[in-house]
């Protein structure tokens, strides 16, 4: 017998057999790995080389440059194609292979997963890390946070939170990224990777206030006026407080992470970049290379919108509506591929799935017309802000050493933080305090579903959109607007209207972009070249799609619920679109008959002709119409 043959026998006398070996469950690998032998994590190169060779790995010279760079089982995460052709492992097919044979041990040999039943996705699989993430008081929060915020008031099965939300989005966020790394090795998408994306899916909305997006976006700049906020920045807060207050950097460590590279990565996958490398950089990341700019797309997609956080929310959230949903991300994720644009590697789709792009899109904006910006649900999130507003000063929550913060201040500080939810509601509403006696009165006028009055909705014309810096002055304006024809009747004459008595709701509506397309922002592939990536415009798709991506609403409530002010309200508002020509409010003609046939404009039919108010509305005339027609 040769050295050589001698030497192969020895190795495989010394193969040590495969703890997990044609097992498939969770259970199963768990108790595999509890049997005696030791994590692939542990294993010294002499064991990882053996491996290999048990594996059909026999060459003696492939095996020798991972012994001469003294790899171990501890470094098999960070391994990347280019690493092991710096190694001096040259075939490019050898190289993915390996590849591939490590990644499937990372997998293998992962501690025992635990596994989740979602309504959206059934039964789900965390790794560990997620799993030690999750059994935190931090992130524990968001089971006290609705989703929808005030919506819940209006749709009764609406009552998810987002806790289930953030599970879901770490689940597809390692589905997406899991696909892209079978589908393309040569993509070097390690575990490291991996376990990345889905830290950050799962962390997203760590940064949510109570209810949600009414925190940010109507009572933070209601209470602190220019202040610069975003729930994303404070996500990355409370993901940092979460890692250090639970001592989870060993964790974090044991299972493959880098503390500053791989910490810096997840952070900017929730919120950008953290800062420029240099002036002149071109690659604002510091978490990953420029070779992995995809990676950016999956979580929070800055690019064009698609991302696993909208798929969850949009299932998640219409599955609780009663609303259909018309998108389907499986497709995407069995069609997605990476494919170089400009020199730069991004997430690309088929070309037949344009249509199921512009699906989701409308998915995502009949959502907001139907859910999210319903005119009760915005009422009663208007009425929990006033109530915050009135119970801030009272309010007290105990942050780190001691330190006491209020509703509005509490971001400052994530041990206060921690603490503050929905629970809130509950507190202000329970008080005896006197204090609290006018933030308590608009709670129970909820409970009561005693609402603010809702006057009606308008729309600018085009080009004539009103700018973030005037909604302050709009109630004022409508009070201003004293209407040019009340009927005869002292009592309307003699309501004084007050400024503090509206509330102007400037709603922004689009695709997600403003009044850009986001489609035109996402590439595709064809079947007769899965590398070359295309543009295909909306004309090359249909000409029955919109025209338009963005548009501005305007809603107007009162928060005196008197017949007289809600009356005189209604009129000063019809009064207020004449004077801004704004579209005529819907049930304009009814609630104001004798201000609307005024406004020339808001009086002609379909072909252009003006109209009076008598003509629109009478049968004789709609019967001769229907017949001529």
């Amino acid at each position: 017998m040769g050295n050589r043959q001698k030497k192969e026998a020895t190795l495989k006398r010394a193969r040590p057999a495969s703890p997990a070996e044609g097992l498939h469950t969770p259970e199963k690998r768990g108790a595999a790995d509890a049997g005696g032998h030791l994590h692939p994590r542990d294993w010294d190169t002499d064991q990882l080389c053996d491996f290999l060779f048990g594996k059909g790995f026999t060459d003696l010279a492939l095996l020798g440059c991972f012994r001469e760079n003294q790899i171990t089982g501890y470094s098999v995460p960070f391994l990347t194609e280019s690493h092991l052709e710096s190694m001096g492992i040259c075939n490019v097919e050898m190289r993915l292979k390996l590849l591939h044979c490590l990644n499937k041990l990372t997998l293998s040999h992962a501690d025992i997963m635990k596994v989740f039943n979602d309504p959206i996705h059934g039964h789900i699989e965390m790794h560990p890390l997620l799993v030690k993430i999750i059994d935190t008081p931090q992130f524990q929060r968001l089971r006290y946070i609705k989703q929808l915020g005030g919506t819940y008031y209006v749709f009764p099965g609406a009552s998810h939170n987002r806790f289930e939300h953030s599970l879901g989005v770490g689940h597809l966020a390692g589905r997406l990224v899991r696909a892209l790394q079978e589908r393309q090795p040569e993509l070097n998408i390690n575990q490291r990777d991996i376990l990345c994306v889905q830290i950050a899916g799962l962390c997203h909305d760590l940064g949510h206030g109570p209810f949600s997006h009414m925190f940010d976006g109507r009572f933070i700049p209601i209470a602190r006026p220019g202040f610069k906020w975003k729930h994303e920045n404070t996500s990355v807060d409370m993901f940092e407080h979460l890692i250090s207050s639970n001592d989870l950097g060993p964790d974090m460590e044991y299972y493959g992470l880098n503390l500053n590279e791989d910490m810096d990565f997840i952070k900017e996958q929730i919120a950008g970049p953290i800062e420029m490398k240099k002036e002149n950089s071109s690659w604002p990341y510091r978490g990953r290379s420029e070779e992995k700019s995809f990676l950016y797309e999956i979580v929070a997609n800055k690019r064009n919108g698609i991302d696993v956080d909208k798929w969850d929310y949009f299932a998640r959230d219409c599955h609780h509506l009663g609303i259909q949903n018309n998108f389907d991300y499986e497709r995407f994720i069995k069609f997605a591929r990476v494919c170089e644009v400009e020199k730069r590697k991004h997430i690309c789709t088929r070309d037949k799935e344009v249509g199921n792009l512009y699906d989701m899109f409308h998915t995502r904006n009949c959502l907001h017309r139907r859910a999210y910006q319903h005119k009760v649900g915005n009422i009663i999130e208007n009425m929990i802000t006033d109530a915050l507003l009135k119970a801030d000063p009272y309010i007290t929550i105990k942050g780190s050493q001691g330190k006491e913060y209020r509703i509005s201040t509490a971001l400052e500080d994530m041990e206060a933080y921690t603490k503050l939810t929905d629970e809130i509601f509950l507190r202000i509403l329970h008080s005896d305090k006197p204090e609290l006696k006018e933030a308590r009165e608009i709670l129970r006028k909820i409970e009561r579903r005693d609402l603010y009055k809702y006057l009606g909705q308008t729309q600018p014309s085009e080009g004539q959109e009103i700018p973030k810096e005037q909604y302050e002055r709009l109630s004022a304006e409508i009070v201003e607007s004293k209407p040019a024809k009340l009927p005869e009747n002292s009592e309307l004459q003699d309501v004084q209207l007050k400024a503090e008595d509206l509330i102007v709701d400037v709603i922004n509506m689009d695709y997600g972009m403003k009044e850009k397309n986001p489609v035109n922002n996402v590439h595709f592939y064809c079947k007769s070249d899965i590398n070359q990536a295309v543009k295909i415009t909306k004309e090359q798709v249909s000409k029955l799609l919109p025209e338009k991506f963005a548009e501005q609403l305007i809603r107007v409530y009162c928060k005196k619920t008197e017949e007289k002010i809600i009356c005189v309200a209604t009129k000063h508002f019809i009064q207020w679109c004449m004077n801004k020509n704004f579209i005529k409010p819907q049930d304009g003609d009814v609630v104001a008959p004798e201000l609307t046939p005024m406004k020339l404009e808001w009086n002609k039919n379909e072909d252009g002709e003006m109209n009076s108010a008598k003509e629109t509305s009478s049968p004789s005339k709609i019967k001769t119409k229907l017949f001529t027609d």
